[in-house]
């Protein structure tokens, strides 16, 4: 197939004409394209075109005089924008026109459809005054797929005619360059099954062009879902929740250009805002975890602060594509667009205030890597963004040049900020994955200390009581946490009060690991104490001295009991709820919890359990079980639960089910008659 000028000589002769007096340049005729062949193949359409600026639907029909000169037509290159061609910074329609006269190729294709690989933004395509396609959609309620990609137009009818192609360019934005605006890359005309042949090999050459980036982006995203995952596994990890939002947030912009989803250039740009300000505000938080920035609240409360401002303008700037120009006028949108981008754009440099603050610490290398890595990367998109706002007035290119590729391997591109965005993503996600190593073997070293504080509780707190002459013994311990802070021992005081057996219960203020610990100080010095006594009140007294000033700001309330024989208990307490006898609760005066004063004197108080009497005694995590509604356990009921002479398991069990807080003992003694 070929092609050729005609009229060829035409051009040739335009310069020599102009010279002539009296002949204009206004009175050329339109050149006509004279396609040979044409059916088993395609045509670039790259000679120049007639256009116009402004619009008139009659400019689609072929009887309008598109000569160059004439009435404003003039003549461009299909394969740069008209804002390169003497239209800078135009914006609004734009017309272009071509006369064909095609020769079909004998026993080819008979079907010819034409495409237009780049355009910008909009576009309608005629053939002799019929509309045969568009893309996107003129105002006023213009729109156009974020991603162009070649669909072809049937050319229908006469062979020889005029091509019209009616092109939109929307408003600029701030830092919109000057040299956009209509056909970018020539059409393309062709049979239908080379049209085909070629969408194909595009497709194939986007593909390998973009397999690079579709491989980051599956790794980003798998990488970023993982973590989410970790996360809601471990809600405290919040470090983990930032990464997630930091890997995966790139992830959803670039997929609508490498998946090539069917989304408007609208949605893209009022996505891409938040979500590329939301990826800035996770790597903050991120920062503050990796450079131990915690411990200091101001950093933490202006990232909160500057997070809030930066995504609202980064949502409000996004918004502004959605606006329609009946609303506001192109000049306004585009200061509004300045003064988003006026705030977003400091407010990222805060990580770089981040990074000194971490800076002044001993770090290691990787979270060093990480902060060096974060401040060039967040300093170039500053540096970036800021040089291409009003670049089509200023005419700066140092933004253009800073973006443009700096090398490539095979089809893969790498800009200056890919580098360094890859180098915190890798950096980030082994400082992550340390981490979390460090994370699990201080869990397993918790894990087994936690283990060894149960195997202690468990020989402090015997799952079976000992055997109590004269006294039918039950007892139920169940902590709120694996280890808890309630205790019970059973003495006998032989040699010391024959036949006479001491029992101490009570309750270390908190829960776990730290109160497990005081409790076995506090069995050790009773035990020690009941060698030396047998006096409830001094044993009490004893346990305060040792205690002062060991709890750490906590305190011990406990209870100890004596019983002789005959049935003669002595009782001492120190701020312990009272122990109830049958359904009645045993008045004893209040008194201080143990380790708070350490020469406080308890007093004693003396009652004389029968056969068939039941005492019981308990800690407060019994009383003060809640329910999910908020409802406290009371004290009636704990009174209605002791009328019913429950052994311990039930009365320990009636407060779980109905929603345990904190650890809850319970130990009953009941007289026998035996001695």
């Amino acid at each position: 197939m070929r092609s050729r000028l005609f009229l060829a000589l035409l051009h040739l002769m335009l310069p020599a004409v102009a010279l002539i007096p009296g002949v204009s340049l206004a009175q050329q005729p339109t050149p006509v394209i004279e396609i040979v062949g044409l059916g088993k193949g395609t045509e670039v359409l790259s000679r120049p075109w007639q256009f116009h600026v402004g619009d008139d639907v009659r400019w689609s029909t072929p009887d309008v005089d598109d000569g160059t000169g004439h009435d404003g037509w003039e003549s461009l290159v299909p394969d740069k924008p008209w804002g390169s061609q003497g239209h800078y910074a135009y914006t609004g329609f734009g017309w272009y026109r071509q006369h064909l006269h095609i020769t079909p190729a004998i026993g080819g294709n008979s079907t010819l459809q034409l495409i237009v690989p780049r355009v910008g933004d909009a576009c309608e395509v005629y053939w002799n005054g019929a509309l045969i396609g568009r893309y996107g959609t003129f105002p006023p309620h213009p729109s156009w797929p974020a991603v162009h990609t070649p669909s072809p137009f049937n050319l229908n009818g006469s062979l020889d005619g005029v091509l019209s192609i009616r092109v939109w360019q929307g408003p600029l934005g701030s830092s919109g360059s000057g040299f956009v605006g209509g056909l970018q890359e020539a059409p393309i005309l062709g049979d239908s099954e080379s049209i085909s042949h070629y969408i194909g090999s595009w497709n194939y050459g986007f593909l390998t062009a973009t397999l690079f980036d579709d491989a980051l982006n599956i790794l980003y995203f798998l990488v970023g879902l993982d973590g989410i995952i970790f996360w809601l596994r471990h809600r405290g990890e919040n470090l983990l929740l930032w990464f997630s939002i930091f890997a995966i947030a790139p992830t959803i912009w670039t997929s609508t250009y490498l998946l090539r989803l069917p989304v408007s250039s609208q949605t893209v740009e009022f996505v891409l805002q938040p979500l590329w300000q939301l990826r800035n505000v996770a790597l903050w938080f991120l920062l503050i975890d990796l450079l131990n920035l915690r411990k200091r609240p101001m950093l933490l409360r202006w990232a909160k602060i500057l997070a809030v401002v930066s995504l609202t303008s980064a949502l409000l700037d996004g918004f502004l594509t959605y606006v329609p120009a009946s609303a506001l006028s192109r000049q306004s949108g585009m200061w509004l667009d300045v003064l988003f981008t006026a705030i977003i754009e400091p407010s990222d440099l805060y990580l770089l205030v981040l990074v000194f603050f971490g800076f002044r610490q001993k770090l290691d290398p990787v979270r060093l890597l990480i902060g060096i890595s974060a401040s060039l990367s967040q300093l170039l998109a500053v540096v970036i963004a800021t040089a291409q706002q009003g670049q089509r007035y200023t005419h700066w290119t140092i933004g253009p040049r800073l973006a443009s590729p700096i090398f490539h391997i095979g089809p893969a591109y790498f800009t200056l900020q890919m580098i360094f965005d890859l180098l915190v993503f890798f950096s980030v996600l082994y400082a992550i994955y340390c981490y979390v190593r460090d994370q699990q073997s201080r869990k397993a070293i918790l894990e087994q200390e936690l283990a060894s504080a149960r195997e202690l509780q468990e020989v402090l707190i015997p799952e079976k009581p000992p055997t109590l002459p004269g006294f039918s013994v039950s007892s139920a311990y169940h902590p709120a946490l694996d280890v808890g802070g309630d205790f019970f021992q059973i003495i006998p005081l032989d040699p010391k009060a024959p036949g006479s057996t001491l029992v101490v219960l009570g309750d270390v203020s908190g829960k776990g690991l730290r109160a497990a610990m005081a409790v076995s100080l506090i069995v050790g010095a009773v035990r020690t104490l009941a060698e030396s006594t047998s006096s409830p009140a001094e044993i009490l007294a004893g346990l305060s001295r040792r205690l002062h000033g060991r709890l750490q700001g906590g305190f011990t309330t406990c209870l100890a009991l004596r019983l002789d024989p005959g049935g003669l208990c002595t009782i001492a307490s120190a701020g312990h709820p009272a122990p109830f006898l049958n359904d009645k609760e045993i008045e004893i005066d209040g008194a201080l919890p143990l380790g708070i004063d350490p020469d406080f004197k308890y007093g004693e108080k003396q009652i004389q359990i029968v056969p068939g009497d039941r005492c019981a005694l308990y800690t407060d995590g019994l009383l003060e079980a809640r329910s999910p509604d908020g409802e406290i356990f009371s004290f009636e009921r704990l009174q209605e639960l002791f009328a019913t002479a429950p052994d311990a398991a039930r009365a320990s069990e009636a407060a779980v089910s109905f929603g345990q807080e904190d650890d809850i003992t319970v130990l009953t003694l009941t007289r026998t008659g035996d001695v």
